[in-house]
């Protein structure tokens, strides 16, 4: 994100885009309802492209609104989902324990989306969430999820979206990493801004 002017207040409401992605029907868009309205249902559409809803919280003293990114998840539509990284301040990564595939689709997700999201920063904000820990046909062991996360260094929840466990904490350890790593832009930004050059002057060359 740009810096709107010259200078931080930390009582301006930042706002910042998070996207979800991952594998169909692992549950992303209940897990964003959940979030966001507290609720949950069983049979929501697959998503088509995207869609977004929107949070408003604060972290560390700072309002946030949060633009939260809903994806599809179908092969097909991959090449469309990818569009929509732009922009990003954060990203969600997730999959279903049970559902072996999509864990192992969290390589292509993650690597997908940071070839094209820019800067190509490799410690973007992104979290990992291991959705529906309510089901008891548990095909992902949670040692091998925390062991791929550990590798990459990225923050693991297992969550239920339709029991609401782990969904708020998550999406806020996100939005947390996300602001700061704006503040971090905006500071080198301010930095750059008002380097001034006194001592910059072009040596007068005698001819």
């Amino acid at each position: 994100l740009a810096p709107q002017g010259l200078s931080m207040d930390a009582n301006k409401k930042v706002d910042l885009k998070i996207i979800i992605i991952g594998a169909l029907g692992v549950g992303k868009t209940s897990l964003l309802h959940q979030y966001v309205h507290k609720t949950f249902c069983e049979d929501y559409r697959t998503t088509l492209g995207a869609s977004i809803l929107t949070k408003v919280l604060a972290v560390d003293n700072t309002p946030l609104k949060l633009q939260i990114w809903d994806t599809g998840g179908q092969e097909r539509f991959r090449s469309m989902v990818s569009t929509f990284y732009k922009g990003s301040d954060g990203c969600m990564l997730a999959f279903d324990v049970t559902d072996r595939e999509s864990f192992e689709a969290l390589d292509n997700w993650r690597d997908d989306f940071l070839e094209k999201v820019i800067p190509r920063e490799q410690d973007f904000p992104m979290v990992v969430l291991g959705n529906k820990i309510d089901l008891s046909d548990r095909q992902v062991p949670r040692e091998a999820a925390s062991a791929w996360c550990k590798e990459k260094d990225i923050p693991y929840f297992e969550v239920s979206a339709k029991n609401n466990i782990n969904v708020a904490e998550a999406f806020e350890t996100l939005a947390k990493q996300a602001l700061s790593t704006y503040k971090g832009i905006f500071e080198s930004y301010l930095t750059d801004s008002i380097k001034l050059t006194p001592n910059d002057k072009p040596k007068q060359s005698c001819c």
